[in-house]
Protein backbone atom coordinates (compact mmCIF):
# COMPACT_ATOMS: atom_id res chain seq x y z
CA UNK A 1 0.00 0.00 0.00
CA UNK A 2 2.53 2.41 1.15
CA UNK A 3 4.76 1.24 -2.26
CA UNK A 4 1.78 2.42 -4.10
CA UNK A 5 1.00 6.12 -2.48
CA UNK A 6 4.99 6.61 -3.22
CA UNK A 7 4.45 5.66 -6.89
CA UNK A 8 1.40 7.54 -7.03
CA UNK A 9 3.22 10.55 -6.21
CA UNK A 10 6.07 10.36 -7.90
CA UNK A 11 3.56 9.91 -11.03
CA UNK A 12 1.83 13.10 -10.11
CA UNK A 13 5.35 15.43 -9.90
CA UNK A 14 6.12 17.90 -12.69
CA UNK A 15 9.57 17.79 -13.43
CA UNK A 16 11.38 19.92 -15.28
CA UNK A 17 15.47 19.83 -16.33
CA UNK A 18 17.49 21.86 -18.39
CA UNK A 19 19.68 25.38 -18.77
CA UNK A 20 19.11 29.05 -19.11
CA UNK A 21 21.26 30.68 -21.89
CA UNK A 22 22.30 34.26 -21.80
CA UNK A 23 23.21 35.19 -25.01
CA UNK A 24 25.39 37.95 -23.44
CA UNK A 25 26.66 39.51 -20.03
CA UNK A 26 23.52 41.97 -19.97
CA UNK A 27 21.45 38.96 -20.04
CA UNK A 28 23.58 36.96 -17.37
CA UNK A 29 23.90 40.69 -15.36
CA UNK A 30 19.59 40.41 -14.91
CA UNK A 31 19.62 36.69 -14.08
CA UNK A 32 22.33 37.48 -11.53
CA UNK A 33 20.05 40.44 -10.08
CA UNK A 34 16.48 38.96 -10.35
CA UNK A 35 17.43 35.05 -9.38
CA UNK A 36 17.74 35.49 -5.82
CA UNK A 37 14.44 36.68 -5.17
CA UNK A 38 12.92 34.84 -7.72
CA UNK A 39 14.44 31.54 -6.09
CA UNK A 40 13.33 32.77 -2.42
CA UNK A 41 9.65 33.16 -4.03
CA UNK A 42 9.32 29.85 -5.92
CA UNK A 43 10.46 28.01 -2.60
CA UNK A 44 7.98 29.02 -0.79
CA UNK A 45 5.01 28.18 -3.22
CA UNK A 46 2.11 25.39 -2.30
CA UNK A 47 3.73 22.19 -4.26
CA UNK A 48 7.30 23.44 -4.84
CA UNK A 49 9.00 20.22 -3.76
CA UNK A 50 12.87 21.19 -4.95
CA UNK A 51 14.17 24.20 -6.86
CA UNK A 52 17.79 24.89 -8.53
CA UNK A 53 18.99 27.24 -10.59
CA UNK A 54 22.77 26.86 -10.30
CA UNK A 55 25.82 28.40 -12.58
CA UNK A 56 28.00 26.36 -14.99
CA UNK A 57 31.67 26.36 -16.09
CA UNK A 58 29.92 28.74 -18.62
CA UNK A 59 29.25 31.99 -17.16
CA UNK A 60 26.58 32.93 -19.35
CA UNK A 61 24.64 28.66 -18.59
CA UNK A 62 22.52 28.15 -15.43
CA UNK A 63 21.49 24.72 -14.76
CA UNK A 64 18.28 24.55 -14.20
CA UNK A 65 15.82 22.16 -11.62
CA UNK A 66 12.22 21.56 -10.24
CA UNK A 67 9.79 19.30 -9.04
CA UNK A 68 6.58 20.30 -8.05
CA UNK A 69 4.19 17.47 -6.08
CA UNK A 70 1.34 18.13 -8.94
CA UNK A 71 0.17 19.63 -12.26
CA UNK A 72 -1.90 22.26 -10.63
CA UNK A 73 1.00 23.61 -8.67
CA UNK A 74 3.46 23.46 -11.15
CA UNK A 75 0.53 25.26 -13.52
CA UNK A 76 0.21 27.79 -10.61
CA UNK A 77 3.96 28.14 -10.43
CA UNK A 78 4.43 29.11 -14.37
CA UNK A 79 1.30 31.81 -13.61
CA UNK A 80 3.19 33.51 -10.87
CA UNK A 81 6.44 33.82 -12.68
CA UNK A 82 4.88 35.00 -16.06
CA UNK A 83 3.96 38.39 -14.25
CA UNK A 84 7.05 38.47 -11.96
CA UNK A 85 9.83 40.71 -12.27
CA UNK A 86 11.91 37.24 -12.91
CA UNK A 87 9.56 36.58 -15.60
CA UNK A 88 9.00 39.95 -17.50
CA UNK A 89 12.72 40.76 -16.92
CA UNK A 90 13.74 37.31 -18.19
CA UNK A 91 11.81 37.00 -21.42
CA UNK A 92 13.68 36.92 -23.62
CA UNK A 93 16.01 34.66 -22.37
CA UNK A 94 16.74 31.11 -24.23
CA UNK A 95 15.74 28.15 -22.36
CA UNK A 96 15.80 24.80 -23.08
CA UNK A 97 14.10 22.91 -20.89
CA UNK A 98 12.58 19.50 -21.03
CA UNK A 99 9.30 19.14 -18.36
CA UNK A 100 7.69 15.29 -17.16
CA UNK A 101 4.77 15.01 -15.48
CA UNK A 102 2.43 17.14 -17.77
CA UNK A 103 -0.39 15.34 -19.78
Amino acid sequence: MEQEQEQEQEQEQVRLTGVLVCASEVEAAIVRQYLPEHIMLTRAEPGCVSFEVLPTADPLVWQVGEIFSTVASFRAHQSRVAESEWGLSTSGIERRYTVEGLS
